[in-house]
């Protein structure tokens, strides 16, 4: 897809954010009908859309030739074996063979045009999905296990675009052949033909409870798969926990109970189509049996020749083939239906968290942040935050202190809206942070986290997630300051050196000191240091917090921790509890109150 085409779909994907509205809750795009959902793919077709219906208009051409034999047989077995003449249909062979070949060749096109148009659709359709992934707040995520995602913005995918040209291309195909085949049935006799015909048709009106008895099995279906392949990242990326804690049986029992519901799911699906398409064959043979019984009739009084009753005959038996197999390929078409309406859906859906339509650019932060009455709960009956106040002024260092669950790391999660307020506000120099861009006000928060995620790759390409446009000189500067550069000088590969998925190649603090350097590079003035040393040894701790102290110099500092002996220093501390501001003032200010925390900073030596 071309970048001009991109842009196109960033547009269509935002105007429908701003068409949302929270009157009526939006229909399943399952319970959508085909047109409704189809009307969402015509971005994605709309590029390649003469590829797209040159695909489809190619089955008209290779079904039809299907007839070539058939209809053929009428002159030649007439000429031949009934007039015992020879000559004048000598030509017939080869044209049937030059009709084979000719419908190889178009099926070897529409197979390639199949593939490319439904491989760049799939592209454009997983990427814009991709897209949007990115854009989900936190609260998107706390939902919804790994599989779900795979299943939903994966596989759901390739099954809608790639799955439903393909299905939609034999289905095409199919009943074109049988267009064709019915043309020389009625060729050679209209009564015979209309008798088959009528009983061919009963054939196939099983179909109509493919889509009644599909619908719930293929939603349960796919949250098995979604179940199935968060058992597959959780064995990876828990192998430890596994190990340590010989959970090797427990996780093989919940892996094996998912595959016995998924077999038995299985078995349902089987249970409730499985008989339509035997069906249709059954109903077909009795159509070919009719034929047999009623044409010997019309053979004997001469109302049908010999030739063309042969060629009625295999013209019918021709028919049976496509006429069984237009079932199974409704349900696979059925199914990539189902799929595509469970892409509309992610497409149609609106993050909770967005930019208004006339968000500002956050300018840079002068004089302070202020929590108006900040109310926030993850859900409506366990308020996590009530209405806090508290103003931190730019430059200074604020420090959050409090228990587990007290909503100290909620309250920051707020500022960089992880998550949306409740009620209140949040204002950075006088302007609510939800009338900025997203992008600015992220552009300047930098934030250190407990656990600071690394992606697969280089020491390099880590830490230059801080801004991609470094040069070495500030890349250089990033390290030193990070107290990284002695462990980077010790590898052989030095910054080059690749760290592994998720940085296993690393110990806790050099984690953590690549998570400050990054920082360094983004150059924020604000920096959020979420309980950045809390999981570190003592030796590590030290050097981790020399860096920190490096990174906290000339910025706004607000720093949620553990070990209090690392906050003494702060301009100002806050005592958060059970959703409020239990107290605040700088370390000997709080610690003659004799207060909540001096039990916590007596409790932290200890």
């Amino acid at each position: 897809m071309s970048e001009k085409t991109d842009k196109k779909l960033d547009k269509k994907v935002k105007l429908k954010f701003k068409k949302k509205t929270s009157e009526k809750p939006p229909r399943k795009a399952s319970e959508k009908t085909f047109k409704e959902n189809y009307s969402v793919f015509i971005p994605f077709v709309k590029p390649y859309w003469f590829r797209f219906f040159l695909t489809l208009a190619i089955t008209v051409p290779i079904g039809l030739m299907s007839s070539a034999a058939a209809w053929a047989l009428k002159p030649y077995l007439d000429v031949v074996l009934v007039e015992k003449k020879i000559g004048t249909t000598d030509f017939i062979p080869f044209l049937i063979i030059g009709f084979s070949l000719l419908q190889t060749i178009l099926n070897y096109i529409a197979g390639y045009l199949n593939f490319w148009v439904g491989g760049k659709i799939t592209n454009d359709l997983s990427f814009t999905l991709f897209k949007k992934l990115l854009i989900y707040p936190v609260s998107f995520f706390d939902t919804r296990t790994s599989g779900d995602i795979m299943v939903r913005f994966a596989g759901d995918v390739g099954a809608a675009s790639s799955g439903l040209l393909g299905n939609m291309r034999y289905f095409s195909t199919k009943f074109f052949s049988i267009v064709g085949l019915v043309g020389v049935l009625f060729y050679n006799s209209w009564q015979l033909a209309i008798v088959v015909v009528a009983i061919l048709g009963f054939s196939l009106t099983p179909l109509r409870f493919v889509k009644k008895r599909f619908g719930t099995l293929l939603e349960e279906g796919a949250q098995i798969g979604a179940d199935i392949t968060t058992h597959y990242n959780e064995s990876f990326h828990g192998n430890k926990i596994i190990s340590s804690y010989n959970l090797q049986d427990f996780m093989s029992r919940k892996f094996r109970k998912n595959q016995i519901f998924g077999f038995n799911l299985g078995v349902k699906v089987i249970q409730k189509t499985g008989l339509i398409t035997p069906m249709v064959q059954v109903i077909a043979s009795i159509g070919i049996a009719t034929a047999i019984w009623y044409g010997s009739h019309l053979v004997v009084t001469n109302q049908i020749s010999a030739g063309g009753f042969a060629s009625f005959l295999t013209a019918l038996v021709m028919l049976y083939t496509p006429v069984k197999g237009i079932g199974g390929t409704y349900q696979g078409l059925y199914k990539a239906m189902f799929s595509m309406g469970r892409v509309v859906e992610l497409l149609e859906e609106v993050p909770d968290i967005i930019d208004k339509e006339d968000a500002k650019e956050m300018p840079f932060p002068k004089d302070k942040i202020v929590y108006k009455d900040v109310s926030f709960s993850y859900d409506t009956s366990h308020p996590v935050l009530k209405n806090i106040n508290i103003e931190i002024p730019i430059g200074k260092t604020y420090a959050f202190v409090g228990s587990s669950g007290g909503g100290k790391t909620t309250l920051v999660n707020l500022l960089p809206r992880f998550y949306e307020i409740g009620s209140g506000s949040i204002e950075i120099d006088g302007l609510d942070i939800r009338d900025m861009q997203m992008h600015s006000l992220r552009e300047h928060i930098g934030i250190v986290f407990q656990d600071n995620f690394l992606f697969a790759g280089s020491l390099r390409a880590n830490i230059l997630l801080g801004s991609e446009h470094a040069t070495q000189e500030n890349l250089d500067q990033a390290v030193e300051n990070a107290c990284l550069k002695e462990f980077v000088d010790s590898l052989e590969k030095g910054l080059d050196t690749e760290i592994g998925e998720r940085g296993v190649l690393l110990s806790g603090g050099q984690k953590q000191r690549v998570g400050i350097a990054r920082a360094f590079l983004k150059n924020a003035p604000i920096v959020i240091l979420d309980e950045a040393t809390s999981a570190l040894d003592n030796k590590s701790e030290k050097v981790v917090q020399k860096a920190i102290d490096n990174l906290m110099k000339d910025r706004t500092v607000i720093v949620i921790a553990h070990r209090l002996s690392t906050i003494r220093h702060a301009d100002c501390i806050l005592v958060i509890g059970d959703g409020v501001v239990l107290e605040q003032g700088s370390h000997d200010e709080l610690m003659a109150k004799n207060g909540a925390y001096t039990s916590f900073y007596e409790a932290s030596l200890m």
